[in-house]
């Protein structure tokens, strides 16, 4: 949690001097209270970042006073696949109580164990597949990854989670029992799989389980022959450190899914994750820079064959979208709204997590601005879609939504609005 800190109030202070502004004219810029920004002045209150970004962004700090109130860089876990992946079993339990689990674990415990069912079968058997019996699975699975990713728009992770991981496993053990071409193509379907087990499990909350799947995401992808999911797998990492609040790492994991040796797609998506990660920063340069770089990328077409798109597909203008996020973050919510605002009228009305995703960021961007009556009448609707959709990284903007709006407690639409927007950003993440 943020702490008092006598640094940061001294060089607002003397920032805030140097401008020639006074505790007023600042306090009407960033919208918090002059009694607020004294005390934060005088180290008596903890300065919180989304303050530290507005100050910084009204007194063209340029990241200064964003850098005073970083909590220090931790780092992500490496969640690499135990050796002998070959070893190694998917347990899953389902409960009619919906308190389900899955654990991958040695084959040996298993053994030693002395595992049974009620019911077991082998996938895929001890004899070769036809060609044709392998390809048909693979024609199956691509059209029903695609009904899954539309299904994650509009419903808890939870329900999908299961019938994904079974897939995966389906798709992982298949693969060795067909020809070579359709072993590659079933293992890089299956790494698709994998990966987007890995978002939804992100969704949930659990960061390090979500970490876990993505590596294995990269393990199915480079036994099919494809070691580019390898350079997806640090923008993935770069989006946990992301709600981290941890800019370094963000940046430095984005540049590194940047080599030339990887399709343009990939390297646009990690630019456009890049400048995320310069606009914790509050560099306004190099994350327009970063923009600039990803748009001109994701212009690009790679031959992407009958393989799902990797990253988001309903977003029409992701480079848009991610411009409204990051001039939010860099302390620009008024124009960080007006980007919003353009983008989510091209999204589809039925994507919605993606709309409860960066409609929450646009009413938090309206909120920060002053303009409470438009920010509660933006986030009434979204209310509906946030309790269906439970995610762990929209509740991460729906807090910081709350927190703003606190400041304007006897507001009539914050009145009404609160106490369900309180329920819902205290939402249990498994």
């Amino acid at each position: 949690m943020p702490q008092p800190s006598t640094v940061f109030g001294e060089e607002l202070r003397k920032r805030r001097l140097e401008a020639g502004l006074t505790l007023t004219a600042l306090s009407a810029a960033v919208h918090y209270s002059k009694a607020q920004l004294s005390k934060v002045e005088r180290g008596l209150k903890a300065p919180s970042r989304d303050l530290a970004r507005l100050c910084d962004a009204a007194l063209r700090a340029s990241g200064a006073l964003i850098a005073l109130v970083t909590a220090p860089t931790t780092g992500v876990s490496d969640v690499r696949a135990a050796e002998g992946a070959d070893e190694e079993e998917w347990v899953m339990q389902l409960s009619p109580d919906g308190s389900s689990w899955f654990q991958p674990i040695g084959r040996r415990q298993v053994m030693s164990a002395g595992a049974a069912s009620l019911m077991g079968w082998s996938a895929g058997g001890q004899g070769a597949v036809s060609p044709a019996a392998g390809a048909g699975m693979l024609e199956a699975s691509r059209s029903l990854f695609a009904h899954y990713r539309r299904l994650g728009q509009s419903v808890d992770p939870g329900t999908l989670l299961p019938g994904l991981i079974a897939q995966t496993h389906t798709l992982r053990e298949l693969s060795g029992h067909t020809d070579a071409r359709t072993r590659q193509e079933l293992l890089a379907l299956g790494s698709r799989y994998a990966e987007y087990v890995g978002w939804l499990v992100q969704e949930t909350g659990n960061e390090q389980a979500a970490l876990w799947w993505t590596q294995r995401a990269v393990d199915l992808a480079a036994a099919g022959g494809d070691d580019a999911l390898a350079g997806y797998a640090l923008v993935r990492r770069a989006l946990v450190t992301l709600y981290q609040d941890d800019a370094q790492q963000t940046v430095a994991l984005a540049q590194q899914a940047q080599k030339n040796t990887l399709p343009a797609r990939i390297r646009g998506l990690a630019a456009q994750r890049e400048a995320q990660g310069h606009a914790l920063a509050g560099d306004r340069a190099s994350c327009l820079r970063a923009l600039d770089r990803a748009r001109a990328l994701l212009a690009r077409q790679d031959a992407q064959g009958d393989a799902p798109v990797i990253g988001s597909m309903h977003l029409p203008d992701s480079v848009g979208m991610v411009t409204g996020w990051c001039l939010f973050d860099l302390g620009r919510p008024r124009e960080a709204a007006k980007e919003l605002d353009l983008q989510l009228k091209r999204v589809s009305p039925e994507a919605m997590r993606t709309q409860v995703r960066y409609g929450v960021r646009r009413a938090l961007a309206y909120a920060a601005d002053g303009e409470i009556d438009q920010a509660c009448s933006l986030t009434a609707p979204l209310l509906d879609g946030v309790a269906t959709v439970r995610s762990a990284t929209v509740t991460i903007d729906l807090q910081r939504l709350a927190r703003v709006l606190a400041r304007y407690s006897d507001h009539a639409a914050v009145r009404e609005l609160a106490p369900r927007l309180g329920t819902l950003s205290r939402f249990p993440m498994s």
